[in-house]
């Protein structure tokens, strides 16, 4: 709903601007444009951002960070510790 209300601002000022006869009119004009057009553009930016973040309970705690640091490390697979060398084979 904000979106919608500043993208209103913005015409409102812009047409404003055009028919304006003053330059006190015409400088209200631009701003209310300026500012309705930033915040437009700032909004949808803050919308987009908020669909695609992960709510706060799915984050991790400092505590949970904490612990898989602590954690030892995983033996590696006897597949991936054998590694030929590349000499060693036949011509």
């Amino acid at each position: 709903m904000a979106r919608l209300l500043l993208l209103v601002l913005a015409l409102i000022g812009f047409a404003l601007t055009f028919i304006a006869k003053s330059p006190g009119l015409l400088g209200i004009g631009l701003l209310f444009g300026i500012v309705g057009l930033f915040g437009f553009v700032f909004a949808l930016a803050a919308a987009r951002v908020s669909a695609s973040a992960r709510p706060e309970a799915s984050m991790a705690s400092v505590e949970d960070i904490v612990a898989l640091r602590k954690r030892p490390a995983a033996p590696r697979s006897s597949a991936s510790a054998s590694v030929s060398d590349p000499s060693d084979r036949a011509h």
